[in-house]
């Protein structure tokens, strides 16, 4: 065999053992996991807790949720009306506490306040909290970005 019928030998060899990537690389994605609901509607949506976690205290705090921390606002019976944050205040990045009685969070470093909407209220914090949209699924509280 000469050099040129090897060289030939492998870059084909090397054509053929690379189609079975290229072919499951361009075919259209499938989803075979039974959590992710395989519908659109639950897309970008990640849970961060339970119901039960929520309701004891009224606000559920997730520091490591898939999506980073997010603080959660509310109950199981005003799931309509749930309030979901990223609880790092923008100032110098201390974690704010919610206040029901003001219906805002505060932060305890340096009181800047923030309202249920994450807009900033009062400084010295500049930049609004990031907010989240929150619902409650099948005994599981969600949160996707805004």
């Amino acid at each position: 065999m000469k050099r040129r019928e090897f060289i030939n030998w492998v870059g084909l060899g090397c054509l053929a053992s690379s189609l079975p990537v290229a072919l499951a690389a361009c075919s259209p994605e499938t989803s075979t996991s039974a959590t992710s609901g395989s519908n659109d509607a639950n897309k970008g949506w990640q849970k961060v807790g339970t119901i039960a976690e929520l309701d004891k205290t009224g606000q559920l705090l997730a520091e490591n949720s898939p999506v980073g921390a997010v603080l959660v606002v509310g109950t199981s019976k005003t799931a309509q009306k749930l309030i979901a944050v990223n609880p790092t205040c923008t100032h110098k990045g201390c974690t704010v506490a919610w206040k029901a009685n003001k219906n805002q969070f505060v932060c305890p470093c340096h009181d800047a306040e923030f309202g249920g909407d994450g807009k900033v209220q009062e400084g010295p914090a500049e930049k609004p909290l990031k907010t989240y949209q929150a619902k409650i699924e099948a005994g599981s509280v969600l949160v996707k970005a805004t």
